[in-house]
């Protein structure tokens, strides 16, 4: 009896914790950055909603959806910037009106060795087409809120975003705007 009560009290206390912790969108921040022949341009587009999984304090899943209505360049202002983000979320772009959110799903997670340190694997889905896509990510733990970092790379013509692009447009010239495109990925969670 003593037996069974310290193998079932010791199953009890080796049970691993697993967390699944809403990001706060309002703390959390996704930069963009696009690049063209002649220049580039910069800007922010807002979380919807989003969550990260944690088992014992490592992180093992969770997703989070982007606003693509929110939309913004930050790099010029006035009517440049209205002209941009209106084109940006036209049809020749992301076409927020069919296709108001971007989302992403973590598959899979490996550590890289170091505390916080992650390999992630996800489902990236923009304009209605899944892809997967992988990056590197930091996540640290402060006050009992997670903190989860990453800069990643995205061609847009995987997900059927080809306006001015020079891989299927012959002849832009000074007009061509790259392919691939930055995000800069900040997800905060609540306590």
């Amino acid at each position: 009896m003593i037996k069974a009560f310290l193998l079932f009290s010791t199953l009890i206390f080796a049970t691993a914790v697993t967390l699944n912790v809403a990001v706060d969108t309002s703390a959390s921040q996704v930069t963009w950055k696009g690049y063209k022949v002649t220049g580039s341009h910069e800007g922010t587009v807002s979380l919807k909603e989003g969550s990260l999984d944690f088992t014992d304090g490592v992180l093992t899943g969770g997703a989070f959806t982007i606003d693509m209505a929110s939309l913004k360049a930050t790099d010029i202002t006035g009517e440049s910037a209205a002209n941009l983000e209106g084109h940006l979320k036209s049809d020749d772009f992301f076409g927020t009106e069919s296709f108001p959110v971007a989302s992403f799903t973590i598959t899979k997670v490996v550590s890289r060795g170091s505390v916080g340190d992650y390999r992630v694997t996800g489902d990236l889905t923009i304009k209605g087409t899944t892809k997967t896509i992988r990056f590197n990510t930091k996540v640290t733990e402060e006050m009992g809120k997670y903190t989860a970092k990453a800069d990643l790379t995205i061609d847009r013509t995987d997900f059927g975003v080809r306006y001015g692009s020079g891989s299927f447009i012959d002849n832009l010239g000074d007009k061509t705007i790259y392919d691939e495109f930055e995000l800069g990925i900040v997800l905060v969670t609540k306590k």
